[in-house]
């Protein structure tokens, strides 16, 4: 994956296709018993928790906002730098880029959770005996899941990720159940950043999009997946493609918007610009596999079901 495709997205997304050989606790093994809150031990993967983690450390926003949404946020004590929701999270200086087992030591947790096993910091957590659950990038909706329910044992909050797992599950389907049948499918263009980065149908947020019946101009330009399904598009492809819809995902950092887009030299006579089918997102809600996603969802149903079939 090319390197400036780490704007917004790639902060959480990149990584899992670059690390894609790390140790992955929800999926390279399988996640042991829980009996409830008071089901201590619990093993799930590699860790093996004695009692319930009363000093989580997260350094992955993705995770911390599952662990909020399950009811572990009380036993929350350090999250990473960019971990900004939900507000109540204790945001410090910690980095799930660069961590530094020190500094993580220093919270003096008896969990840790990260994204990515960055400068080995699962074999320096675990030497300094300190349990890591290492909770990778989604590929697909069922690895939300998998991490929610594997939270859930880990902090004794098993029956409340069931239940998020499957409000999720039932909200994402009434979504895309109500979407008008259509005979041909929307095509769209979702933008990672203004220098037309996007993604193909074969990511989390494009598999999202597929589901919703709509079709990715950017799939061809990655066809071999030889970009990780991040690819850079020229502005010729665009503008020939003529999506019915623009998705920005790079609002935020970026500072996109309908009117940037239509200010671009060409782009005012594409469909999606002259229907008004320019759909700003919320960069981190776009970027994030947790519970959030139905959000994302939700935007994106809203902003299709407006289209006469």
């Amino acid at each position: 994956m090319k390197r400036r495709t780490s704007l917004v997205f790639a902060a959480a997304f990149a990584a899992v296709v670059a690390l894609g050989g790390c140790a992955d606790n929800s999926k390279d093994q399988p996640s042991g018993e829980a009996s409830g809150a008071a089901g201590f031990p619990v093993t799930v993967g590699a860790v093996t928790l004695d009692q319930r983690p009363e000093k989580i450390v997260s350094l992955s926003p993705a995770t911390t906002e599952m662990l909020f949404a399950i009811g572990a946020g009380k036993q929350v004590v350090a999250v990473d730098n960019q971990s900004n929701y939900p507000p109540e999270a204790p945001k410090s200086d910690l980095s799930g880029f660069t961590p530094n087992a020190e500094a993580i030591a220093a919270k003096n947790p008896d969990l840790v959770v990260i994204s990515n096993d960055l400068n080995k910091i699962v074999d320096q957590l675990t030497k300094l005996k300190i349990p890591v659950y290492l909770a990778s990038a989604a590929t697909k909706l069922d690895d939300t899941y998998a991490q929610l329910g594997d939270l859930g044992k880990l902090t004794g909050h098993a029956d409340e990720a069931a239940d998020l797992s499957q409000r999720m599950k039932d909200d994402i389907a009434k979504l895309v159940k109500d979407l008008p049948q259509r005979a041909k499918k929307l095509t769209y263009y979702f933008e990672l950043g203004p220098e037309y980065y996007s993604l193909t149908s074969k990511t989390y947020v494009g598999a999202i999009f597929a589901q919703l019946g709509m079709e990715n101009i950017a799939d061809s330009s990655d066809a071999d997946g030889s970009n990780g399904g991040y690819p850079q598009l020229s502005q010729e492809v665009i503008v020939k493609a003529n999506p019915d819809f623009i998705f920005l995902a790079d609002t935020k950092q970026a500072k996109q918007s309908p009117e940037t887009v239509r200010a671009r030299s060409g782009w005012a006579g594409l469909t999606a610009v002259k229907n008004n089918q320019v759909v700003p997102l919320d960069d981190d809600i776009a970027s994030r596999w947790g519970p959030r996603v139905v959000d994302l969802v939700r935007t994106v149903a809203d902003a299709v079901a407006k289209v006469p079939a």
